[in-house]
């Protein structure tokens, strides 16, 4: 959002340096915006000693509905950077207030939060705002297992799980499509048919972003599959009747890709569902299966940049490169643990653990005094933290790999210097 507001002052510097701008006040007979709005709405911002473009004749004003004029486009990413500031707003107040509403109407989930000293407001703006943010933080030490019976209250969350990370491109241009039915009809055009010229990163066309959904969709379903047919009758969804489990498993589903919160301890569920899940968090969270034909001219833009690569890009490794390789560090800095504690400090365990932190999710199988070989008497289990047993090294590296997780968009075109034949 904050890109987007600045964008808008480089195309007015753009505008300067071309000379198609000049002071408001330079040229007092210069026409105003405001003297054609009783003709036809436009939005123009006129802020007193900055610039605005100089408008000629009312035919100017009228071709400002062109998509191929400059102005348009300021109007567009204006129109655009508040309206992401409005879906951020709705969305998690909408979330907030729906929580509210459910702890207030069902005791069992307001009982919890009595128990744990939590107020119904902070838990519910806390738990909303992480959901929405992918972070995965819930004010309980159980995560959301005290809650596995309450489904009215998962079903909240889920929504506000998909629209914040998966499926935020799609219901932000479903959020354009509707306004433009209504207001801003110009911006709205070209948001939605300029989506290249506008550059920004969560805008994807039309069909890109359809396929996004049902990508996302797609994924879930296998999810809620596979975590169905094999753990319907263990233990970790032992005491859920059919409904629960059913809504149980779907959370699960949902909170694999980014957001880590859980009503299950992972240490628990059989390992190809671990696996499945780590396959998930590696995934960058705008994945989608795009069987279409690639425009020309895009084949023609990544031609120019491949021929223009510099001869240091090809050193650089792609990201599951990079992964393999803290994964292999961190099982030396480990070694010790892993051959004195082999089923906590197991190799997918970690695996599960430095794929988690890449993709911002939080999954983590905890470490469990049941699984020692060698019993501790002082062992204490801690199902919400397995890096906590690391060392400083370990923890180090896993540091590293959430910031390189973070920043990955910017290496997502590595590796490419290798041919696999």
């Amino acid at each position: 959002m904050v890109g987007l507001h600045m964008k808008r002052s480089k195309i007015i510097k753009a505008w300067k340096s071309e000379g198609r701008v000049t002071s408001v006040d330079s040229d007092p007979t210069s026409p105003r915006p405001s003297d054609f709005l009783d003709q036809i709405e436009l939005s123009i911002v006129t802020i007193p000693d900055l610039v605005v473009p100089r408008i000629e004749s009312q035919n100017d004003v009228l071709s400002s509905y062109n998509t191929n004029n400059p102005f348009i486009r300021y109007n567009s990413i204006k129109f655009l950077g508040f309206l992401v500031l409005g879906y951020l707003l709705v969305i998690q107040i909408i979330g907030i207030a729906s929580v509210l509403i459910y702890l207030a109407l069902i005791s069992s989930a307001k009982d919890v939060l009595r128990k744990k000293g939590l107020k119904t407001l902070t838990f519910a703006i806390f738990t909303v705002v992480s959901t929405f943010a992918s972070c995965g933080f819930v004010p309980t030490n159980e995560n959301m297992m005290v809650f596995s019976k309450n489904s009215g209250l998962l079903w909240i969350l889920i929504p506000q799980v998909l629209l914040g990370n998966t499926l935020f491109p799609s219901f932000l241009r479903f959020s354009i499509w509707v306004l433009g039915k209504k207001f801003k009809k110009a911006e709205a055009n070209y948001l939605l048919k300029k989506t290249a010229e506008v550059k920004y990163l969560h805008l994807l066309p039309g069909m890109h972003s359809s396929f996004l959904v049902a990508t996302v969709l797609g994924f879930i379903f296998i999810g809620l599959i596979l975590f169905c047919s094999m753990e319907w009758n263990s233990a970790a969804l032992s005491g859920l009747n059919t409904y629960q489990k059913l809504v149980g498993a779907l959370f699960q589903s949902v909170n694999a890709r980014h957001t880590g919160e859980t009503i299950v301890d992972i240490s628990t569920i059989a390992p190809a569902i671990l696996v499945f899940f780590v396959v998930m968090m590696y995934l960058p969270p705008y994945t989608s299966f795009l069987p279409v034909k690639r425009d020309p001219q895009w084949q023609i833009d990544c031609q120019e940049r491949k021929n223009q690569r510099r001869v240091g890009e090809n050193f650089i490794l792609s990201q599951l490169s990079y992964l393999l390789i803290f994964i292999i560090l961190i099982c030396i800095t480990e070694r010790k643990k892993i051959k004195e504690d082999p089923l906590n400090f197991s190799v997918l365990n970690i695996t599960l653990e430095v794929i988690s932190a890449y993709g911002n999710v939080g999954f983590t199988t905890g470490y469990s005094c049941d699984r020692q070989l060698k019993s501790d008497p002082t062992c204490v289990s801690k199902w919400y933290g397995f890096s906590g047993k690391w060392s400083d090294e370990g923890k180090v590296f896993l540091i590293i790999v959430m910031f390189f997780g973070r920043l990955k968009k910017f290496n997502m075109n590595g590796g490419q210097g290798w041919k696999l034949l």
